[in-house]
């Protein structure tokens, strides 16, 4: 098994995408990039701990590779908007690729360039050594399952999940 963490806006999205993939044992919600030894929910939402929303995913590389992950990730989420992802704003809602080995980074560095030509603009995606990760606290765990019918989900992540269906079907559970 290998793991790797991804910040790409909100947590519940990101982990509600990656969940569905075949391969990905698990999926963690929590906080990564920061400054602080672990952070709340609150802290890192007001902004002042650094921390990006992260998932840390366990996967099988015999099922899904590194690559398939990344080119998951480079989809379902806009990794050219600065601190932002639709209406969520703040550093806790970056791109990131928090990376484990230097193999990761190289495969990271190679996926982002090649990821740059379906976008005009500039990548802004932050490939950094992975330091730590705090696991969320724990009703941030599956929320797409568990809140299906609120507003959020059915505004953000339905999208998310259907975009997932159209362009990975192969690779869905």
């Amino acid at each position: 098994m290998e793991k790797v963490t991804l910040a790409g806006g909100c947590f519940w999205c990101t982990g509600a995408v990656f969940k569905r993939l075949r391969g990905v044992i698990s999926v963690i919600p929590g906080y990564s990039g920061g400054t602080k030894t672990s952070p709340t929910y609150e802290e890192v939402s007001n902004g002042m701990t650094v921390h990006a929303e992260s998932i840390q995913i366990t996967f099988d590389p015999k099922i899904i590779n590194f690559e398939k992950l990344l080119e998951v990730f480079w989809k379902l989420h806009d990794p050219t908007t600065l601190n932002c992802q639709g209406t969520d704003i703040g550093t806790q809602y970056r791109s990131a690729i928090f990376y484990e080995t230097e193999k990761q980074r190289e495969i990271a560095e190679k996926s982002k360039k090649e990821a740059q030509k379906d976008f005009a603009d500039p990548i802004v995606t932050e490939i950094t050594l992975f330091t730590a990760f705090y696991p969320a606290e724990a009703y941030h765990e599956n929320y797409y399952s568990r809140n299906r019918e609120s507003l959020y989900c059915r505004i953000v992540i339905d999208p998310k999940l259907q975009k997932l269906m159209k362009e990975f079907k192969k690779e869905v559970k």
